[in-house]
């Protein structure tokens, strides 16, 4: 990569001037405004600081000492010290003809490849999938799709919420209230009908409540818990019943899991986990419960975190302590990264502190990627007319019913079929990159115009300018003509202004691309396509394709096809289908 070239000779003329200093220090990253350079290097000043010269006259012996015959047109020392960077022509040909040629893709995979586990998702058996889930679900498989390609071992798992005292209301709804024709009609609808009814009855306060079912509730739930033979086939029933629904969501959005390891798995490690924790020092018992005080650490001294209730039970910090445990044993990973809403950020501080009390020596960092709320046009957390969470199946069918209203609209003649697949990449794309798209800590505010719409940054639009370059090959392969971009790659230049912005832009995706896997950030990406895709309309506009004469035609399609690719990569690691047409 340039930029990467563009660093290893800084670092080689550092090293000449300043032998001392730390060369992962010693950075290149783009030029804010293009007027001044490509590249830009800031690391200069800090070193001047640190030797107490001046920064200005550094710079230029860094300048002077820099040895990159046609990789720069010129070096320039700017501001307090700054280093600006200009790629020759020449820089840029090579770099391209080699992408064409399949030596990269404008990105280089990780210089040390890692273990990274990504848990997201987590919906809760015997509940339908609701708005709530699709940001975990959709930026968790962004995640992993980006560290996959950089090169690293990713390990998706699904920690799917099936234990709990909401079983015992469960079991006995199934057993009292079971509508058998209702469950197999849909089987996640009756299961939350029978809960919310028996939930109802257990619920203190409510005008339904019911001691009895209180009671038998808590005695359904004791039974499983001790393994009783007929509670625990009907929870293995509602498991599967829910993973079948699972499935079927996963499926239309293109995600999908390693594992699917639940609470209950780690149901045999919780006392072990408590043991070690009481043994360690780290839990004390404080009003017939263990708990863990934070007294030395201000954000959290008034939150304690209890491992186990008075009652002896578990709970959703013990149960997460014990699978980091089962992770880090099993899988040895470098990375944890959990993918949940922002309310759970005290949560994942307590159990990242346990942690690190009670496995000091381990090389693992949990890391809690949190994300803000998907809210309605009138700023409230987004819920139907009645006020209850939109089911994620019936937010889909949504976005591809207005998908096919505006694809038939544009393609009117295209059979109905081909329509309906063309619209369910493109509504159920609009729906995702409209929730990687902001930064992943604000809210943002779902509209269905703003998703569907060809204009501005969304998905129909970066799906519609791939496929507009697509049908550019297709024109030249109705002519008869072939291509092979290896073998065109030699007839390669970039002489207009349009041409070299285009070539500079494709060049951005490997800071892109780490970016995102180093800060969790899949807006960044986003943000980089929609720049691209305007970079490629200005050079379309500018620069003539088909119409050209070679060998320039030749060279301009060079380009068309690398910037069709890197719009393509870029869409697959976001989750986005591509179609052929649109």
């Amino acid at each position: 990569m340039l930029h990467r070239q563009i660093e290893e000779r800084l670092r080689a003329a550092v090293a000449q001037v300043a032998p001392e200093a730390d060369p992962g220090a010693i950075l290149v990253r783009p030029c804010p405004d293009a007027r001044f350079g490509d590249y830009q290097t800031n690391a200069l000043m800090a070193l001047a600081k640190a030797r107490r010269t001046n920064p200005r006259q550094l710079a230029q012996a860094v300048a002077d000492a820099f040895d990159a015959p046609g990789l720069c047109d010129q070096i320039e020392v700017a501001g307090p010290g700054f280093l600006n960077f200009r790629l020759t022509p020449q820089a840029l040909v090579h770099s391209l003809t080699e992408a064409a040629r399949g030596r990269h893709l404008f990105f280089a995979t990780a210089a040390a490849p890692q273990t990274v586990i990504l848990d997201f998702s987590s919906p809760n058996v015997a509940k339908p999938m609701h708005v709530g889930h699709i940001r975990s679900t959709i930026l968790g498989d962004a995640l992993a799709r980006t560290f996959r390609l950089l090169g690293h071992r990713v390990i998706t798992d699904n920690h799917i919420g099936d234990w709990g005292t909401q079983f015992g209301m469960l079991l006995v709804g199934w057993k009292t209230l079971l509508d058998p024709a209702a469950l197999e009609r849909d089987p996640i609808a009756e299961l939350e009908r029978i809960y919310r009814a028996v939930n109802a009855r257990c619920s203190e306060g409510k005008p339904e409540f019911d001691r009895t079912t209180l009671e038998q509730a808590r005695g359904e739930l004791v039974r499983l818990q001790a393994g009783d033979a007929e509670n625990t086939a009907i929870w293995r029933r509602m498991i599967a019943l829910s993973q079948e629904q699972f499935a079927t969501i996963y499926g239309r959005l293109g995600v999908r899991f390693d594992h699917a390891l639940g609470e209950s798995f780690y149901n045999d490690r919780l006392a072990g986990v408590v043991r070690e924790l009481e043994s360690a020092g780290i839990v004390r018992e404080s009003e017939g419960a263990l708990v863990a005080f934070f007294d030395d650490l201000p954000q959290l001294q008034r939150h304690p975190a209890i491992v186990r209730k008075s009652d002896g039970a578990a709970n959703y910090t013990t149960t997460d302590l014990a699978t980091l445990q089962y992770r880090l044993t099993t899988w040895n990973p470098d990375a944890v990264i959990y993918v949940t809403d922002g309310r759970q950020q005290l949560h994942f501080q307590q159990v990242f502190e346990i942690f690190r009390r009670w496995q000091p020596q381990a090389r693992v960092r949990p890391a809690h990627v949190w994300f803000g709320s998907i809210l309605g046009e009138d700023n409230r957390p987004l819920k139907t007319r009645s006020g209850e969470n939109i089911k994620l199946a019936d937010l889909l069918d949504e976005a591809e019913e207005r998908a096919l209203q505006v694809v038939a609209g544009k393609n009117p003649d295209l059979p109905e079929p081909e329509q309906r697949q063309i619209a369910r990449m493109v509504g159920i794309g609009a729906v995702k990159y409209a929730d990687l798209l902001p930064n992943r800590q604000s809210d943002y505010v779902f509209s269905w115009d703003k998703m569907l719409a060809l204009n501005g940054n969304t998905a129909p639009y970066l799906l519609y300018a791939a496929t507009r370059i697509r049908s550019i090959f297709r024109k030249l392969a109705e002519s008869g003509e072939t291509f092979d971009l290896a073998t065109a790659a030699a007839h390669l230049t970039l002489n207009e202004p349009a041409e070299l912005a285009l070539a500079k832009h494709l060049h951005g995706f490997d800071l892109v691309l780490h970016a995102v896997a180093e800060e969790h950030r899949p807006n960044y990406l986003c943000n980089y396509l929609y720049e691209l895709a305007g970079q490629f309309t200005g050079f379309y506009e500018a620069c003539p394709v088909l119409r050209a004469e070679d060998p320039v035609r030749t060279s301009r399609l060079v380009l068309c096809e690398l910037t069709l690719r890197v719009l393509a990569r870029g869409l697959h690691v976001l989750g986005l289908e591509l179609p052929d047409r649109m």
